[in-house]
């Protein structure tokens, strides 16, 4: 059985796809590429059909992820077959929440940095798209200190459908 995986962060084209590439990078160092499914969307659809900004892709790259996306909208009849729904920030948190079907779906939500704890109450990654080059690299740490903690209790809950 697949255990899916989907980060959303506004427009899809900055956080999210930073989180679902670096993620989809550590699933696959672990072993775990053919029971993890990594996906991303945004809680709008402002930048649908298009890459990632190229300020992701260029930090994307630096650091020896892959880059490919298309941007899309995240939706509500996808809860039914994701397992964990990761929010880059507590309004997209609070969006998604809102969407979910029922409590349950709501319950597949969570912070991304809450994986970290070294995060403290911060618990949101800051949109970089207004900003400079500095923003992107700092959300590429942010999303790479939490990604060792996410990916503990992904194999954990991996290994339990598994037995």
């Amino acid at each position: 059985m697949t255990y899916r995986v989907c980060f959303v962060c506004t427009g899809n084209i900055c956080r999210s796809p930073m989180a679902e590439s670096v993620f989809r990078a550590r699933v696959a160092e672990a072993g775990l590429g053919t029971s993890v499914e990594v996906d991303s969307a945004g809680t709008d659809g402002w930048h649908e059909g298009d890459g990632a900004d190229p300020r992701t892709v260029s930090v994307l790259e630096a650091n020896g992820y892959d880059s490919g996306h298309s941007a899309r909208r995240f939706r509500a009849d996808w809860f039914a077959r994701l397992d964990l729904v990761i929010a880059l920030d507590a309004g997209h948190l609070r969006a998604l929440r809102r969407l979910a079907p029922g409590p349950a779906d709501a319950g597949k939500v969570r912070l991304l940095r809450s994986y970290d704890p070294a995060a403290g109450d911060d618990l949101d990654v800051p949109d970089p798209y207004y900003g400079g080059m500095d923003g992107f690299e700092e959300c590429l740490e942010m999303v790479e200190g939490a990604s060792a903690g996410l990916l503990a209790v992904v194999r954990e809950q991996v290994e339990e459908q598994a037995a």
